[in-house]
């Protein structure tokens, strides 16, 4: 039950709240923007790594999503870095879950206080795999709750890290084309081949 409320809220976010937010302040078709980070995701989804998958995430928004490059330079590696809301939904999933196995009622006030500790946790993050599951002793402690309580979803984590991993990279693409909306800055798809500037020697 635990592990299909995160896979939920991950596939909510990656196939409704993303895609429908785009369209309503870009114009630009759900169907373009899934296609155009589709191979991101699935680096993302591969390595567990917001940072590894920077190169493929920044060629993807700039060539395949028409982002300018000064937009894109600047947002997707800043997002690998503090941009974590599949880790974030991950924590206050699993900091709620964890309460419940160990009997103690969460109240409003601590549901809030998880919210908050989540959303920080998750900036704290590293790009590396298995960095949200370290951060989640913070949300934990922040309620009253043992961290001991961890060992209950440790042998689950890697998919769902693998998961909550693509929606981060996700999440760095929407943000970078809703900035570049903003700024003027979306256009068309410029896609560049690896041999476009080849020039051959001629003898």
């Amino acid at each position: 039950a635990y592990a299909g409320t995160v896979v939920i809220g991950l596939l909510f976010m990656i196939l409704v709240f993303y895609p429908v937010i785009l369209k309503l302040y870009t114009g630009i078709n759900p169907g373009f923007f899934l296609k155009g980070i589709a191979p991101a995701q699935l680096v993302a989804f591969s390595t567990s790594s917001s940072a590894a998958t920077l190169p493929v995430t920044m060629e993807r928004v700039e060539e395949h999503l028409g982002v300018d490059k000064q937009v894109t330079s600047f947002v997707c590696p800043v997002g690998a870095t503090i941009n974590m809301d599949g880790t974030s939904l991950y924590q206050a999933i699993a900091a709620v879950f964890i309460s419940q196995a160990f009997g103690h009622d969460v109240t409003f006030s601590e549901q809030l206080t998880i919210v908050l500790t989540a959303l920080l946790a998750s900036i704290g993050s590293a790009a590396v795999p298995g960095a949200g599951l370290l951060m989640l002793v913070i949300v934990l402690e922040s309620i009253g709750v043992s961290p001991a309580g961890i060992a209950l979803i440790f042998a689950i984590d890697r998919p769902l890290d693998m998961l909550r991993t693509t929606v981060n990279v996700t999440s760095d693409a929407f943000c970078a084309m809703m900035i570049g909306k903003s700024v003027g800055k979306l256009g068309k798809p410029n896609v560049q081949e690896w041999d476009d500037n080849y020039k051959p020697e001629i003898k």
